[in-house]
């Protein structure tokens, strides 16, 4: 079974304008589906990013993660919070550096969130493992993961992976809020499970470039993707520099008050395989975040047709524009939403 994006929708200087699944790839954005090989033909294997020195402005050291100043490069806390409408609002996303918008079972979605250059009180509701979290994480080192167990053959694969383990049923920190429904009233408190996470990795270059925005790209306002029982759209506010996130038509609310939102959006086109280990008597999806594709990035109320490249899973990721230049985001939180290649859709 294969799990494929439906649509995106950019709203272009005010007027929508409808990509079709069959076209976006080739028309929309210029490039080829994702493959879990090597490098496309003709290009050089990108170096794996971690080898890059960290960046440091005016003697000022920036965040890998976002590009902003950090007074050092902290720890990586990866938390896997849940996304169904039970859980919202979260707490804890505004504070995080990186938001990864991955596929699950039903066709909804999870968030894999990445905390290192501030980390909130508390953070939640924290849910259940997947098998293409462990892929998404490898290029943090040995990063801290909290999540709150896995199918039972993949609990041990996960237990076993280079992660510094902060499962709920193995660590302290956790509590339950009475005034949410179980499951999705798991929350954890953040000094507890960095007091927990002796030994992780702290944030390294995984790939990202900052700085002033590329030359091209194409003005919008708004742009929405969706999975087959869940949809995102990010609406640029150039009063407050960000892209709003709104989730299912709703504004993407947050417990801390303001609205959720992104210096940078990346919709990033990948194989969308099934996993082996079955979740509710089904395979679920997997996203594929090593290989090769295409991907739109949005900053600055503009949005750009990209290709990626992560050939290893101990590397990062990297952007480039349909020039060749390595595509820069708007210093700020990252999203990056995983979605299945297009496939021509009948009739």
């Amino acid at each position: 079974m294969t799990w494929t994006r439906r649509k995106i929708v950019f709203s272009v200087a005010g007027a929508i304008a409808s990509v079709a699944v069959a076209a976006s790839l080739g028309l929309a954005l210029g490039g080829a589906p994702a493959h879990k090989a090597a490098a496309p033909p003709g290009r050089t294997p990108t170096p794996t990013p971690a080898a890059t020195p960290t960046r440091t402005v005016a003697g000022r050291l920036l965040s890998p993660f976002t590009g902003e100043p950090v007074k050092s490069l902290g720890p990586v806390l990866a938390v896997k919070i849940d996304n169904i409408v039970y859980a919202r609002p979260q707490t804890g996303l505004t504070d995080a550096d990186i938001v990864y918008v991955l596929p699950v079972e039903g066709g909804l979605s999870r968030f894999m969130a990445i905390f290192s250059s501030h980390f909130p009180p508390v953070i939640g509701p924290v849910r259940s493992a997947r098998h293409d979290d462990l892929e998404l994480l490898r290029q943090f080192g040995r990063p801290a993961f909290a999540w709150s167990g896995a199918q039972p053959q993949l609990t041990r694969v996960v237990e076993r992976a280079r992660i510094v383990d902060l499962y709920d049923a193995l660590v302290g920190g956790y509590f339950r809020d009475p005034n949410r429904i179980a499951p999705y009233n798991l929350y954890a408190y953040t000094r507890q499970l960095l007091a927990e996470a002796k030994g992780a990795s702290k944030a390294h270059n995984i790939g990202f470039r900052f700085g002033p925005p590329n030359r091209g790209g194409r003005v919008v306002s708004s742009a929405s993707v969706s999975y087959p029982a869940a949809s995102f759209r990010f609406t640029w506010s150039a009063r407050r520099g960000r892209w709003l996130i709104w989730i299912d038509g709703a504004r993407a609310a947050s417990t801390e008050g303001p609205q959720l939102s992104a210096a940078t959006v990346v919709i990033q086109h990948t194989v969308v395989r099934t996993s082996s280990y079955l979740e509710y008597g089904r395979r679920p999806p997997y996203a594929e975040s090593t290989g090769h594709g295409t991907a739109i990035v949005l900053r600055n109320g503009r949005a750009y047709q990209v290709t990626w490249s992560r050939p290893r899973q101990d590397g990062g990721t990297t952007f480039t524009t349909r020039s060749g230049q390595p595509m820069r985001f708007a210093p700020g939180p990252v999203w990056i939403v995983l979605v299945g290649n297009p496939v021509a859709e009948s009739g």
